[in-house]
């Protein structure tokens, strides 16, 4: 929270991961192995934009066939439209510098992953993750469905090159953020604009409540474990929880939402069993005082309650990890999604819980 949100935007934009990337053994069809290679992956990016500076490596000792590039960190074959910041955040329960992945230009795992045939692949799938980001935003995606094909290009291209200025002219004409303090500012200001005339509604207005993209992945590592460096590594994609929910955040008047709160509103079936009270931090009146028994949602929990929730909640929920930063619980949601979404305009957010998951979550 020392950061101005210019600060923090950047140094999301210039995070990058130091990768250190071997050829599977089945392809290696020269005397000696090729070496591997060393590349700095943007946290920003995806795993397969980083082909043009692989493949010419490896080339040499590959065997014939076709190549269908894909990536796996101790045997897990990693999905290629997830960013390559949040494979790291959420694999690597300790941080591992340089990151050790395999790279293979074969055999395929079509059962676990959707083949990704070039760039065009995961361009298409980061404008359909902004599609849907606009939607749960303002109700359609109008403004992304209707981008000059030189601005989607531009949009694509500042991803690609890491260009945040680039990023910014462009999608600040999409009209998706920021989202104020009390989550109404944008609703507000866009209630005004005529709605453009396509048969389909706009959704935002003053008495609506903020939706926020969120992007879920959740990651059970025992409750016996203290330290998350000591968790096992995931060698199955079954045994993560991935929830694609927005939050939906209402217009609470003196209080900030609080990134704990948000995470408790996506996972329920974790926190059902605990009062919907805390999460909430008051915020000071102009006069230096708070508003008198000011609660939310019910808050009939007694300080000692209180206490008893957090030390139980405490043995549940081990870490939350955002943009490679092990956050606050306490944090200001609004400032988490202004300055720590992604490109798409979700906010990923790893989770590292101690109990296990419910069935029902999965």
């Amino acid at each position: 929270m020392e950061l101005t949100s210019e600060e923090a935007i950047k140094l999301v934009w210039e995070g990058a991961i130091p990768l250190q990337i071997r050829l599977h053994e089945s392809e290696i069809t020269t005397l000696p192995s090729p070496p591997p290679i060393l590349v700095l992956g943007p946290r920003l990016g995806y795993l397969p934009l980083l082909m043009p500076l692989i493949k010419p490596h490896f080339s040499s000792t590959l065997p014939p066939g076709t190549d269908t590039i894909w990536f796996d960190y101790r045997g897990l074959p990693l999905k290629w439209h997830i960013p390559t910041g949040v494979l790291f955040d959420l694999l690597c329960a300790e941080p591992e510098r340089p990151w050790n992945l395999t790279v293979h230009f074969r055999a395929h795992p079509g059962e676990t992953l959707i083949p990704c045939q070039g760039e065009d692949n995961v361009k298409w799938s980061f404008i359909n993750s902004l599609k849907e980001a606009a939607y749960i935003i303002n109700g359609n995606c109008k403004n992304v469905m209707n981008m000059s094909e030189p601005d989607r290009f531009e949009l694509w291209q500042s991803l690609v090159k890491g260009d945040m200025d680039s990023y910014h002219r462009v999608s600040s004409k999409l009209k998706l953020g920021p989202v104020g303090e009390d989550c109404m500012i944008r609703m507000l200001s866009s209630a005004g604009q005529p709605q453009q005339a396509t048969g389909e509604t706009d959704s935002v207005g003053p008495n609506r409540s903020c939706r926020i993209p969120v992007r879920l992945y959740v990651r059970s590592v025992g409750e016996e474990i203290e330290d998350i460096e000591d968790a096992s590594a995931m060698d199955s994609w079954d045994k993560f929880s991935y929830i694609n929910r927005p939050v939906e955040v209402h217009k609470d008047e003196g209080c900030n939402l609080t990134l704990e709160t948000a995470v408790k509103r996506l996972l329920p079936e974790i926190f059902e069993d605990e009062p919907s009270t805390r999460g909430y931090v008051c915020l000071k009146k102009e006069d230096g005082g708070s508003k008198d028994g000011e609660t939310t949602k019910g808050d009939d929990a007694s300080t000692t309650g209180q206490q008893e929730t957090t030390s139980s909640r405490k043995s549940r929920i081990k870490l939350i990890r955002i943009q490679g930063i092990e956050l606050d619980p306490q944090i200001p949601f609004h400032w988490v999604v202004n300055n720590l979404k992604h490109p798409e305009y979700y906010l990923h957010i790893c989770v590292f819980v101690g109990s296990p998951l419910p069935t029902r979550v999965r």
